[in-house]
Protein backbone atom coordinates (compact mmCIF):
# COMPACT_ATOMS: atom_id res chain seq x y z
CA UNK A 1 0.00 0.00 0.00
CA UNK A 2 0.99 3.79 0.94
CA UNK A 3 4.46 4.53 1.79
CA UNK A 4 8.49 3.93 1.20
CA UNK A 5 9.98 0.89 2.57
CA UNK A 6 13.56 0.80 4.25
CA UNK A 7 15.97 -1.99 5.29
CA UNK A 8 17.11 -1.28 8.80
CA UNK A 9 19.40 -3.15 10.95
CA UNK A 10 18.73 -4.10 14.95
CA UNK A 11 21.33 -3.05 17.31
CA UNK A 12 20.50 -5.06 20.23
CA UNK A 13 20.04 -8.20 18.09
CA UNK A 14 21.37 -7.79 15.04
CA UNK A 15 18.25 -8.66 13.00
CA UNK A 16 17.58 -6.90 9.65
CA UNK A 17 14.15 -5.64 9.75
CA UNK A 18 11.98 -3.30 7.21
CA UNK A 19 10.51 -0.43 8.10
CA UNK A 20 7.71 1.14 6.09
CA UNK A 21 7.30 5.03 6.28
CA UNK A 22 4.16 6.23 5.94
CA UNK A 23 2.99 9.86 5.84
CA UNK A 24 0.28 10.10 8.22
CA UNK A 25 -2.21 12.65 5.45
CA UNK A 26 -2.38 8.72 4.02
CA UNK A 27 -5.39 6.79 4.69
CA UNK A 28 -4.68 6.23 8.16
CA UNK A 29 -8.00 3.88 7.84
CA UNK A 30 -6.33 1.41 5.60
CA UNK A 31 -3.24 1.98 7.11
CA UNK A 32 -4.45 0.75 11.02
CA UNK A 33 -6.29 -2.21 9.38
CA UNK A 34 -3.01 -3.13 7.37
CA UNK A 35 -1.11 -2.86 11.43
CA UNK A 36 -4.51 -4.72 12.58
CA UNK A 37 -4.54 -7.62 10.13
CA UNK A 38 -0.66 -8.22 10.76
CA UNK A 39 -0.67 -8.02 14.74
CA UNK A 40 -3.38 -11.10 14.59
CA UNK A 41 -0.69 -12.90 12.42
CA UNK A 42 2.09 -15.87 13.89
CA UNK A 43 2.82 -17.98 10.41
CA UNK A 44 5.93 -18.50 8.34
CA UNK A 45 4.01 -17.77 5.48
CA UNK A 46 2.62 -14.29 6.20
CA UNK A 47 5.35 -11.12 6.75
CA UNK A 48 5.61 -10.89 10.51
CA UNK A 49 4.81 -7.21 12.10
CA UNK A 50 6.55 -6.28 15.03
CA UNK A 51 5.33 -2.80 15.72
CA UNK A 52 5.20 0.79 14.92
CA UNK A 53 5.80 4.15 16.08
CA UNK A 54 5.03 7.87 14.78
CA UNK A 55 8.41 10.18 14.07
CA UNK A 56 7.89 13.69 12.68
CA UNK A 57 4.66 13.77 10.33
CA UNK A 58 5.30 9.95 9.59
CA UNK A 59 4.06 6.56 10.76
CA UNK A 60 6.67 4.23 10.76
CA UNK A 61 6.05 0.37 10.54
CA UNK A 62 8.69 -2.71 11.56
CA UNK A 63 8.40 -5.78 9.59
CA UNK A 64 9.73 -8.20 8.58
CA UNK A 65 12.69 -8.22 6.05
CA UNK A 66 12.20 -10.45 2.88
CA UNK A 67 15.39 -9.50 1.18
CA UNK A 68 14.71 -10.83 -1.76
CA UNK A 69 11.57 -8.34 -3.05
CA UNK A 70 8.35 -9.39 -4.22
CA UNK A 71 7.71 -11.94 -6.84
CA UNK A 72 6.81 -9.31 -9.46
CA UNK A 73 10.15 -7.64 -8.48
CA UNK A 74 12.23 -10.21 -9.47
CA UNK A 75 10.45 -11.24 -12.62
CA UNK A 76 11.07 -6.97 -13.64
CA UNK A 77 15.40 -7.18 -12.72
CA UNK A 78 15.75 -11.25 -14.42
CA UNK A 79 13.04 -9.94 -17.49
CA UNK A 80 11.91 -13.22 -17.61
CA UNK A 81 8.92 -15.32 -16.74
CA UNK A 82 9.09 -18.02 -13.64
CA UNK A 83 9.83 -21.73 -14.65
CA UNK A 84 6.75 -24.38 -13.53
CA UNK A 85 8.85 -25.67 -10.34
CA UNK A 86 9.44 -21.72 -9.27
CA UNK A 87 5.63 -21.33 -9.99
CA UNK A 88 4.54 -24.19 -8.26
CA UNK A 89 7.06 -23.85 -4.92
CA UNK A 90 5.74 -20.29 -4.78
CA UNK A 91 1.90 -21.42 -4.91
CA UNK A 92 2.80 -24.03 -2.28
CA UNK A 93 3.84 -21.15 0.35
CA UNK A 94 0.89 -18.58 -0.56
CA UNK A 95 -1.72 -21.28 -0.03
CA UNK A 96 -0.25 -22.20 3.21
CA UNK A 97 -0.44 -18.41 4.18
CA UNK A 98 -4.00 -18.62 2.63
CA UNK A 99 -5.42 -21.22 4.63
CA UNK A 100 -4.10 -19.43 7.37
CA UNK A 101 -5.52 -16.26 6.92
CA UNK A 102 -9.22 -18.51 5.73
CA UNK A 103 -9.36 -20.69 8.91
CA UNK A 104 -9.43 -17.30 10.59
CA UNK A 105 -12.05 -15.81 8.76
CA UNK A 106 -9.56 -13.43 7.36
CA UNK A 107 -9.63 -11.89 3.47
CA UNK A 108 -6.51 -10.83 2.12
CA UNK A 109 -8.43 -9.39 -1.42
CA UNK A 110 -5.38 -8.35 -2.93
CA UNK A 111 -3.43 -11.50 -3.94
CA UNK A 112 -0.84 -10.55 -7.00
CA UNK A 113 2.51 -11.47 -7.60
CA UNK A 114 3.51 -8.15 -5.96
CA UNK A 115 2.19 -8.71 -2.61
CA UNK A 116 4.22 -12.24 -2.15
CA UNK A 117 7.70 -11.39 -0.87
CA UNK A 118 10.71 -13.87 -0.58
CA UNK A 119 13.24 -14.15 1.85
CA UNK A 120 16.95 -15.47 0.85
CA UNK A 121 16.40 -19.18 1.74
CA UNK A 122 13.44 -18.75 -1.08
CA UNK A 123 10.48 -19.20 1.18
CA UNK A 124 7.05 -16.78 -0.22
CA UNK A 125 5.25 -14.83 2.39
CA UNK A 126 2.29 -13.09 1.83
CA UNK A 127 2.17 -9.57 2.55
CA UNK A 128 0.54 -5.56 1.91
CA UNK A 129 -2.78 -6.12 4.10
CA UNK A 130 -3.73 -2.82 3.36
CA UNK A 131 -7.56 -4.23 1.60
CA UNK A 132 -7.74 -7.23 3.81
CA UNK A 133 -11.41 -8.07 5.19
CA UNK A 134 -12.43 -9.84 8.64
CA UNK A 135 -15.51 -12.37 8.08
CA UNK A 136 -17.38 -12.03 11.33
CA UNK A 137 -20.02 -15.31 12.46
CA UNK A 138 -22.83 -12.58 11.60
CA UNK A 139 -21.51 -11.78 8.18
CA UNK A 140 -20.55 -14.47 5.95
CA UNK A 141 -19.83 -12.44 3.08
CA UNK A 142 -18.30 -9.36 1.65
CA UNK A 143 -20.06 -7.14 -1.25
CA UNK A 144 -17.38 -4.28 -1.52
CA UNK A 145 -14.99 -3.93 -4.45
CA UNK A 146 -11.48 -4.29 -3.16
CA UNK A 147 -8.02 -5.03 -4.58
CA UNK A 148 -6.31 -4.86 -7.68
CA UNK A 149 -8.71 -4.76 -10.87
CA UNK A 150 -6.82 -7.39 -13.29
CA UNK A 151 -6.68 -10.24 -10.26
CA UNK A 152 -10.59 -9.28 -9.04
CA UNK A 153 -13.04 -12.01 -8.77
CA UNK A 154 -15.77 -11.51 -10.59
CA UNK A 155 -18.22 -11.62 -7.86
CA UNK A 156 -15.87 -9.01 -6.27
CA UNK A 157 -15.95 -6.81 -9.33
CA UNK A 158 -20.44 -7.40 -9.47
CA UNK A 159 -20.36 -6.22 -5.46
CA UNK A 160 -22.76 -9.60 -4.95
CA UNK A 161 -21.36 -10.94 -2.29
CA UNK A 162 -17.92 -12.79 -1.56
CA UNK A 163 -15.92 -14.78 0.67
CA UNK A 164 -12.42 -16.29 0.88
CA UNK A 165 -12.94 -17.63 -2.48
CA UNK A 166 -12.09 -14.63 -3.99
CA UNK A 167 -8.41 -15.21 -2.83
CA UNK A 168 -8.17 -18.78 -5.28
CA UNK A 169 -9.31 -16.61 -7.85
CA UNK A 170 -6.58 -14.07 -7.44
CA UNK A 171 -4.04 -16.82 -7.02
CA UNK A 172 -5.05 -18.32 -10.26
CA UNK A 173 -4.47 -14.86 -11.91
CA UNK A 174 -1.10 -14.94 -10.15
CA UNK A 175 -0.14 -18.17 -11.59
CA UNK A 176 -0.78 -16.60 -14.97
CA UNK A 177 0.84 -13.56 -13.90
CA UNK A 178 4.25 -15.75 -13.11
CA UNK A 179 4.03 -17.64 -15.97
CA UNK A 180 3.58 -15.70 -18.37
CA UNK A 181 4.52 -11.88 -17.44
CA UNK A 182 1.48 -9.97 -16.88
CA UNK A 183 -2.32 -11.16 -15.61
CA UNK A 184 -4.85 -11.47 -17.97
CA UNK A 185 -5.93 -8.25 -19.78
CA UNK A 186 -2.91 -6.62 -18.33
CA UNK A 187 -2.82 -4.82 -21.85
CA UNK A 188 -6.10 -2.69 -21.54
CA UNK A 189 -7.07 -0.37 -19.22
CA UNK A 190 -8.18 -1.62 -15.68
CA UNK A 191 -11.59 -0.15 -16.08
CA UNK A 192 -12.31 -1.78 -19.41
CA UNK A 193 -10.75 -5.07 -17.59
CA UNK A 194 -13.31 -4.42 -14.65
CA UNK A 195 -16.71 -4.87 -17.26
CA UNK A 196 -14.60 -7.91 -19.06
CA UNK A 197 -13.66 -9.77 -15.85
CA UNK A 198 -17.57 -10.62 -14.86
CA UNK A 199 -19.03 -11.11 -18.72
CA UNK A 200 -15.84 -13.49 -20.20
CA UNK A 201 -15.25 -16.98 -19.63
CA UNK A 202 -12.42 -17.55 -17.12
CA UNK A 203 -9.11 -16.69 -18.61
CA UNK A 204 -6.75 -19.27 -19.32
CA UNK A 205 -2.88 -20.02 -20.55
CA UNK A 206 -2.11 -18.51 -24.14
CA UNK A 207 0.85 -21.31 -24.57
CA UNK A 208 -0.55 -24.67 -22.71
CA UNK A 209 1.46 -26.63 -24.40
CA UNK A 210 4.55 -25.00 -22.85
CA UNK A 211 2.68 -26.57 -19.50
CA UNK A 212 1.56 -29.55 -17.45
CA UNK A 213 -1.69 -31.02 -17.42
CA UNK A 214 -1.71 -30.53 -13.84
CA UNK A 215 -0.26 -27.01 -13.68
CA UNK A 216 -3.47 -26.40 -16.30
CA UNK A 217 -6.04 -27.70 -13.83
CA UNK A 218 -4.43 -26.12 -11.33
CA UNK A 219 -5.32 -23.10 -12.69
CA UNK A 220 -8.74 -24.12 -13.41
CA UNK A 221 -9.66 -25.49 -10.43
CA UNK A 222 -8.83 -21.96 -8.25
CA UNK A 223 -11.39 -20.08 -11.06
CA UNK A 224 -14.03 -22.28 -10.33
CA UNK A 225 -15.60 -21.09 -6.73
CA UNK A 226 -18.27 -23.56 -6.98
CA UNK A 227 -15.65 -26.47 -6.41
CA UNK A 228 -13.99 -24.40 -3.62
CA UNK A 229 -16.53 -22.93 -1.39
CA UNK A 230 -17.08 -25.05 1.63
CA UNK A 231 -16.75 -22.71 3.85
CA UNK A 232 -13.01 -21.97 5.02
CA UNK A 233 -11.42 -24.89 3.71
CA UNK A 234 -10.52 -23.77 -0.07
CA UNK A 235 -6.83 -23.49 0.43
CA UNK A 236 -6.63 -26.68 1.77
CA UNK A 237 -8.06 -28.77 -0.61
CA UNK A 238 -6.43 -27.63 -3.52
CA UNK A 239 -2.56 -27.28 -1.20
CA UNK A 240 -3.86 -30.97 -1.02
CA UNK A 241 -5.23 -32.32 -3.89
CA UNK A 242 -3.49 -29.83 -6.63
CA UNK A 243 0.03 -28.82 -5.50
CA UNK A 244 1.88 -31.74 -5.82
CA UNK A 245 1.97 -32.04 -8.81
CA UNK A 246 5.60 -30.82 -8.63
CA UNK A 247 5.88 -32.30 -4.76
CA UNK A 248 6.43 -28.04 -4.42
CA UNK A 249 7.66 -28.41 -0.23
CA UNK A 250 10.57 -30.49 -1.63
CA UNK A 251 11.72 -27.97 -4.68
CA UNK A 252 12.81 -25.14 -2.56
CA UNK A 253 15.93 -25.30 -4.36
CA UNK A 254 14.61 -23.59 -7.67
CA UNK A 255 13.37 -20.41 -5.04
CA UNK A 256 16.89 -20.11 -3.81
CA UNK A 257 17.79 -20.52 -7.02
CA UNK A 258 15.82 -17.10 -8.28
CA UNK A 259 17.34 -15.20 -5.28
CA UNK A 260 20.53 -15.98 -4.93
Amino acid sequence: SYGSVFKALHKESGQVLAIKQVPVDSDLQEIIKEISIMQQCDSPWIVKYYGSYFKNTDLWIVMEYCGAGSVSDIMRLCKKTLTEDEIATILCDALKGLEYLHLRRKIHRDIKAGNILLNMEGHAKLADFGVAGQLTDTMAQRNTMIGTPFWMAPEVIQEIGYDCAVDIWSLGITALEMAEGKPPYGDIHPMRAIFMIPTKPPPSFRQPDKWSPEFIDFVRNAKQPNILCQMILEAREIRENQIQWNNAGKKRGHCQGMVG
